[in-house]
Formats: C-alpha cells, structure tokens, sequence
C-alpha cells in the first residue's frame, strides 16, 4: 500500500470521501484551539493561492467559496463577529480606499512604508 502524506486540515467530509472510495486513510480530530487556528491560518493560505490561479469564472466562485470556508470558521474560531467584520471593513476602506480607480503603482520614492508585499524590484 503507496501512502501520500498530506500532514493538513480537511474538510469533514473528506475522511468519508476516500472511504466511499473504497480507500483507507488517518484522520486525528484536532483538540488544542491554538494548533487549530493555526491549521485555518495555513488553509487561508492555500486557498487564496489557489483563488489566485483560478482562470474560469467557475474556478473562480469555486475556490471562492474554499476561502470564504475557511475565513468563517477562523472567524467563529477567533470568535470575530459579523458587526466585527464590518466595522474593520468600514475602517480599512476609509484608510485605504477601494479599487474603483484601478490604480497600478510602479515605484514609490516612500522608504518608510511598510508593506506585506514583496518588492519586485528596487531601483
């Protein structure tokens, strides 16, 4: 027997989903919130990685709705409620704005910003 080592959260249904396939596989329920809000940190990674490789519109709304799984129950993990959400929304878009102006920044001569990003380049 060949094992793949996926060592990650699933969803609940996928245990039964490989045993409906006639497959067998290791589960563990995790019990510390800690390592699981940690896990969810790791899936929001991996889900927005695979929204962004989405090409179809289909794709798209599927991994999508990955995300907005995962982001909800991290969400009722960290117990965040919607009026939460909310009011960090309101906030951030008055700090920051939206994308209505579709505004490509190329350089910025702004040394002191601290971004989350990866510069492309440093000229």
């Amino acid at each position: 027997m060949s094992r793949v080592y996926y060592n990650k959260l699933v969803r609940d249904k996928i245990q039964a989903k490989i045993e409906n396939k006639g497959e067998t596989c290791e589960v563990r329920a995790i019990a510390d919130s800690d390592e699981f809000t940690q896990e969810l940190l790791k899936k929001v990674k991996e889900e927005a990685q695979a929204l962004a490789s989405s090409r179809t519109r289909e794709e798209f709304l599927s991994e999508y709705a990955d995300l907005m799984t995962v982001l909800d129950a991290l969400t009722a993990e960290l117990e965040i409620t919607e009026a939460d959400i909310k009011v960090a929304l309101i906030e951030n878009i008055d700090k920051k704005g939206l994308y209505k102006l579709r505004h490509f920044l190329h350089w910025s001569a702004d040394a002191g910003y601290k971004s989350n990003e990866t510069p492309q380049g440093v000229k």
